[in-house]
């Protein structure tokens, strides 16, 4: 298994996070530059990915999901296998995110190993820096005070 392990520190609420990540995902392709649609159905979440080396759909599953705490599933279908968890904790005015994901290639992806995984943990790097950039401008979702 590959693991990732990203964090961010955001000058916002978790639960200004927690929407943004979550919630508002018709918004998400703003924030993620890999990412051209995001779509839920109940417990999962399908994310239609456009990679230099691979475009498609990676599906996950919730399967532990705590708001403004953590998020956290398996993949559930799509060319990973694996877990992945988003985690939240608040210090000073500002939330820390973790983003981890311990993972495998399936099918015919296997044989680009590397130069894929690359792509998937340098877009992830990208994804989570564009993310507190976004939300620290004002944008996305407000929380109710």
């Amino acid at each position: 298994m590959t693991r990732i392990r990203e964090e961010v520190s955001i000058a916002a609420p978790p639960e200004r996070v927690w929407a943004v990540v979550h919630e508002d995902l018709k918004n998400a392709p703003k924030w993620s530059a890999n990412l051209s649609r995001a779509t839920r159905r109940g417990s999962i979440v399908t994310y239609q990915l456009r990679l230099p080396a691979w475009k498609g759909a990676i599906e996950v599953e919730e399967t532990d999901k705590s708001p403004y705490r953590k998020c956290a599933g398996v993949f559930s279908d799509g060319p990973l296998e694996g877990e992945w968890s988003y985690s939240y904790s608040q210090r000073a005015g500002k939330t820390k995110l973790v983003y981890e994901m311990d993972y495998r290639l399936k099918g015919m992806l296997r044989f680009l190993g590397g130069a894929l995984a690359g792509q998937y943990a340098a877009g992830i790097r990208e994804q989570m820096d564009s993310l507190k950039e976004y939300i620290e401008s004002g944008k996305g979702p407000k929380v109710p005070k």
